[in-house]
């Protein structure tokens, strides 16, 4: 196949790799619109399960993501000045620059052009056998038949603020802050030993009051890192990674697609479908999409059926992450309700924020009905565990009784 993939993000970069490793005679460009090593965002986060997929569909591939990560397993959550510490699962942090340029690498390894500055237009596609849209949420291979795709849009209540900083937190770190304004809140990961991603979030109120909407960039990271000395430890925020413009508030935006292709045209990526931030899933669901695709298309010879079994495939998959998104961003929009429980309950809620019980439960009722149901499913991991050894036991002393006798 001739296969031109729009946009050189994680999604398409990925989806190259893969196909050039399932036939190395398909012909495939990835078409980028910015220059090499351009790109918007610090780090982003990936959980074990990902890097297992990885490992399975390109070796070369999850060896030089995990060597180029960090991890955690815990995370930290500081409510004004009480802090809570829980154990988690391990997390893995990676430089989004860094991860394009590896998987970028890999695939001009494989024959894969890789052609920045070369911007496509919806009104002059590439001409290929397949095109695929991972150009992101705002796709313009997409918008050139946004009527047959049925785009959706949603805006978040919340507004954020995606920033660096030179402080290397060592787990997983949430800070929430109450000003005269009303609460503000951070999210903070490590991606390399020398920076960290810092997520700010607050209410459009608090936004507003604080005066955050009308500072410029200078002023406003200044009141930033006043705010949240605590967990900055005299290290800096830092705005843009690249001299494109500066950090901007932003509403989060929630795609959907009614249709994921229409003829030759595949949507891939935040070009298809985005979740909210708050559940950290977005480059894990773009990877996982490249994946999908690739099966797809290998195992049906006809493109139409791939993509219509690739379509089916990932939105039947996506619904429960869509739906633990949705419900998380409500959490932090109605963060009135939980911040000032206990910071242990604050904190176990905080890990709960998927549930759709939750916004209908009194949150106090919900933490020792969830604190009832873990014990009761600790009791039930015992049981599994040593029933089987008990079971053993009895039958290694049943046999020795045996041999005696």
């Amino acid at each position: 196949m001739k296969i031109a993939c729009v946009g050189g993000g994680p999604a398409g970069l990925y989806f190259s790799i893969l196909m050039k490793r399932q036939d190395p005679s398909h012909d495939i460009t990835v078409h980028e619109r910015n220059p090499a090593g351009s790109t918007y965002g610090w780090g982003v986060t990936y959980w074990a399960e990902l890097l297992d997929k990885l490992r399975e569909k390109d070796p070369e591939t999850a060896l030089a993501i995990s060597e180029n990560s960090v991890t955690w397993n815990r995370g930290v959550a500081h409510v004004r000045d009480r802090t809570t510490v829980q154990p988690g699962d391990r997390g893995f942090g990676i430089g989004r620059r860094r991860l394009l340029e590896l998987l970028a690498e890999r695939a001009r390894d494989l024959g894969v052009r890789v052609a920045y500055e070369d911007g496509i237009t919806a009104d002059d596609l590439p001409d290929a056998d397949l095109v695929v849209a991972g150009d992101g949420v705002n796709s313009t291979v997409r918008e050139r038949h946004a009527d047959r795709f049925g785009s959706d849009i949603t805006l978040g209540r919340n507004a954020y603020i995606w920033l660096g900083t030179s402080k290397v937190h060592d787990a997983f770190t949430f800070s929430f802050q109450e000003t005269d304004h009303g609460w503000i809140w951070a999210y903070a990961y490590p991606f390399s030993d020398e920076q960290s991603t810092c997520v700010i979030e607050c209410s459009p109120r608090t936004l507003s009051g604080l005066g955050l909407d009308r500072l410029g960039e200078g002023d406003g990271l200044a009141l930033l890192e006043k705010i949240f000395a605590g967990i900055l430890d005299g290290h800096p925020l830092l705005g843009r990674a690249q001299d494109d413009g500066t950090a901007q508030w932003l509403n989060f935006r929630t795609l959907t697609n009614r249709a994921w292709h229409h003829g030759n045209v595949v949507l891939l990526g935040d070009a298809a479908h985005t979740t909210h931030y708050s559940i950290g899933a977005g480059t894990t669901l773009a990877l996982e999409d490249a994946i999908c695709l690739a099966e797809s298309l290998g195992a049906h010879p006809d493109t139409e059926a791939a993509l219509t079994a690739y379509e089916g495939r990932r939105k039947s998959e996506l619904l429960r992450l869509q739906s633990a998104a949705r419900h998380s961003a409500q959490w932090y929009e109605n963060i009135q309700r939980y911040i000032d429980l206990p910071p242990e309950q604050m904190f176990a809620l905080l890990g709960q924020r998927h549930s759709p019980l939750l916004p209908y439960v009194p949150p106090q009722l919900y933490y020792r009905l969830d604190r009832a149901a873990g014990r009761l499913e600790a009791l039930r991991r015992l049981k599994r565990w040593l029933g089987p050894r008990l079971a053993r036991s009895s039958q290694a002393r049943a046999l020795a009784d045996a041999d005696r006798m």
